[in-house]
């Protein structure tokens, strides 16, 4: 093997990992190398003779593990957004090895007196305000992870960490072996009516691909209500899909799933709390479970009022086609009718109107100059970590080089579902590392020399993970622990939904949104029929998402002991008791596909996007009425918060913004709830 690239800093612009030179099999000995430097780091740290001091101890760990960081990231990227399947084996092995590290390290005695001992004088070093919050948060994560406890609850929370990200490698491999077989494969054109013909184009392509020229293959996307469904004219067509779509994993997450809750609520109780829920949101802004459960309480019956409205005037349509029950594959088709009858949209009219290289360079990145000042720079010689990987270089209004930004948009078998931000190279100054983040999504790949047209979901979600991106590349921290995104789970969410504002905002939108042939605008009647029918579906979506929150949240307030016998039946109880059982709206993730809640990070926390929402609904409305112009807002978003990472208390970063407390009406008009 050829000397491994991963055992110096890459020498590329940024230190972007040299992909060029990297193999799969360099990951496994730049992990066991990365995992034993740190460990002799972190030994040396803990060994010293001299007292601890904040540079020897705490300035020491942060610049421990430099190799094992750049695998990782490296690694972890590549899993979701290219996992082959020696990836997959291997993310299978190391998660849970990773996990016996981490709890090494946190679970070091002699570490931990160290940081117990600065802890404990803390007032009186002459720290820096983030230099304070560097020591305190290092110590809360080392309580957090059991370092008061004794050896023997020691040695069970390891072996519970350990089953536990063995089990999420598994969920993660599960669910996305099922999302492949479960692509429904069709024989023809005609059971495709009602879609576009780039969409039907696209299909064909995506048989091709995946080895099955001359069938049609509409690819499953990591939630429950699949697009197509509101086009697609053939009801046994929808149903055929939405049941492969519903039915992903069951037999094997579903056992998973209850596994990992119980070993969840196990290791909570071991750690002195009631539940995971109670264990995680201790360190979010929520602070309690009692907050989340009145925030979730107030929504849920205001939102299934509107569906069920909506549910009247969706059925009323169907039975006129001889439909006597509306279903839940029907939901979303006589819904797109609705928008074409009461309101003149059709959604497949708008997708002329919205192609992804001018939505990303007249939309997202004009957005971006707008209210920043950024410029892009395409870098195509720097290598990404796959073909589809695009590299831009990002400059700030005066010229200087901000980071890297890398695209990668088609969906591919290789690729997990959804869409997401990752970062490639961490901002820190302590380091002198600037950011490399990345932005994955999940378009279906058009016919060689078609154009990729897109949907107004999809320019959302664009816009949304673009806004992840911002918060990464604007990080102006010095420690890598506080760097980017590294904010509370029920906070990182609010300013990609902030960014979403910029998709309808008169200027960008006037800028992105042209006939990509012709170049016309898109039509002002168009645009006022849109936002005339801005409101109808919020019922839909808001119990299609709260039926997920709490689901996560019902997984995960079960007190340790409590014993579930199958998952499906927790499942259903549990929608039943939150008052969300509406067969015709399932949650927009069930139990066993459901990634975020159980190989991800959102264990406890998908509640997090309608907390976040909160605080985005409350912000956009700040940006609309403060006074200021457009820039001049951006520059104080920027610095008072995009720029801050985790390096002060989240809600310190938004009342810096706003000026006050977050207040919930903006969202409650947003969603139709007031």
């Amino acid at each position: 093997m050829s000397l491994n690239p991963f055992f110096e800093p890459s020498t590329l612009d940024y230190e972007l990992p040299p992909f060029a030179e990297i193999r799969e099999e360099h990951y496994l000995p730049a992990f066991e190398r990365g995992m034993a430097e740190q460990l002799a780091e972190t030994a040396a740290i803990a060994a010293a003779g001299e007292p601890a001091t904040f540079e020897n101890t705490v300035v020491a760990l942060e610049r421990s593990g430099a190799l094992l960081r750049r695998v990782s990231l490296a690694f972890f990227n590549q899993s979701s957004s290219d996992g082959t399947a020696a990836v997959q084996e291997l993310d299978a092995e190391i998660s849970p090895r990773l996990a016996a590290h981490d709890d090494t390290i946190l679970l070091d005695r002699a570490l931990f007196a160290r940081f117990d001992a600065l802890f404990e004088d803390r007032r009186s070093l002459g720290l820096d305000p983030e230099s304070l919050r560097l020591l305190e948060r290092h110590h809360d994560r080392f309580v957090r992870a059991g370092a008061r406890l004794s050896p023997a609850e020691q040695q069970r929370l390891r072996e519970i960490n350990a089953q536990l990200a063995s089990d999420a490698a598994a969920f993660r491999r599960n669910v996305r072996t099922a999302t492949q077989e479960g692509a429904l494969v069709l024989d023809g054109a005609e059971q495709l009516d009602g879609l576009s013909a780039d969409a039907v184009a696209a299909a064909a392509e995506n048989g091709r691909a995946l080895g099955r020229d001359g069938s049609y293959v509409l690819s499953l996307k990591n939630f429950s209500n699949q697009p197509e469904l509101a086009q697609l004219t053939d009801r046994a067509v929808r149903e055929r899909l939405l049941t492969a779509s519903l039915g992903r994993a069951a037999g094997t997450n579903g056992p998973l799933a209850i596994r990992m809750a119980g070993l969840r609520a196990e290791r909570a109780a071991v750690l002195g709390h009631p539940s995971h829920a109670a264990y995680v949101v201790a360190d979010e802004t929520a602070g309690t479970v009692e907050a989340v459960d009145a925030l979730l309480a107030r929504l849920v019956a205001p939102a299934v009022a509107n569906a069920e409205r909506e549910a009247t005037e969706l059925a009323e349509l169907a039975a006129a086609d001889g439909i006597t029950e509306l279903a839940a594959h029907d939901w979303a088709f006589y819904s797109e009718r609705v928008r074409r009858v009461s309101y003149r949209l059709d959604a497949a009219a708008l997708r002329p109107y919205l192609e992804l290289e001018r939505v990303l360079h007249d939309g997202v990145f004009f957005a971006a100059n707008l209210a920043y000042g950024l410029t892009f720079t395409e870098r195509p010689h720097l290598v990404g970590y796959h073909r589809d990987a695009r590299v831009f270089e990002v400059f700030e209004a005066d010229g200087t080089a901000l980071g890297l930004f890398v695209a990668d948009f088609f969906a591919r078998d290789t690729k997990r579902g959804g869409a997401w931000m990752n970062e490639l190279v961490e901002q820190s100054t302590l380091l002198g590392r600037r950011p490399v983040v990345v932005n994955n999504l999940n378009i279906a790949r058009p016919a060689p020399g078609e154009p990729a047209l897109l949907t107004w979901d999809e320019v959302r979600t664009l816009f949304h993970e673009f806004g992840h991106a911002l918060h990464g590349l604007f990080s102006a921290v010095r420690y890598p622990l506080f760097t980017g995104t590294a904010v509370p789970r029920d906070f990182v969410e609010f300013p990609s939904q902030v960014n979403e504002m910029w998709m309808t905002w008169p200027e960008v939108l006037a800028n992105y949104a042209r006939h990509h042939v012709t170049g016309q605008p898109l039509p002002a009647e168009l645009l006022e029929r849109m936002e005339a029918a801005a409101n109808f579906g919020q019922g839909f979506r808001t119990v299609e998402y709260l039926a997920a929150a709490l689901l996560d949240w019902a997984w995960h307030t079960v007190p340790a002991g409590q014993p579930i016998e199958d998952a499906e039946e927790f499942e259903a109880a549990a929608l039943a008791k939150a008052g969300l059982a509406v067969p015709a709206v399932p949650p927009r993730y069930r139990t066993t596909y459901f990634s975020h809640a159980f190989s991800d990070d959102y264990s406890a926390a998908y509640y997090a996007y309608i907390w976040s929402e909160v605080l985005d609904a409350d912000t956009v409305e700040w940006f609309r009425t403060n006074g200021r112009t457009v820039r001049e807002s951006g520059e104080v978003f920027r610095a008072e918060l995009l720029s801050r990472g985790g390096s002060r208390e989240a809600l310190d970063s938004f009342r810096a913004v706003v000026g006050r407390d977050p207040q919930t009406g903006p969202l409650l008009a947003r969603r139709g709830l007031a």
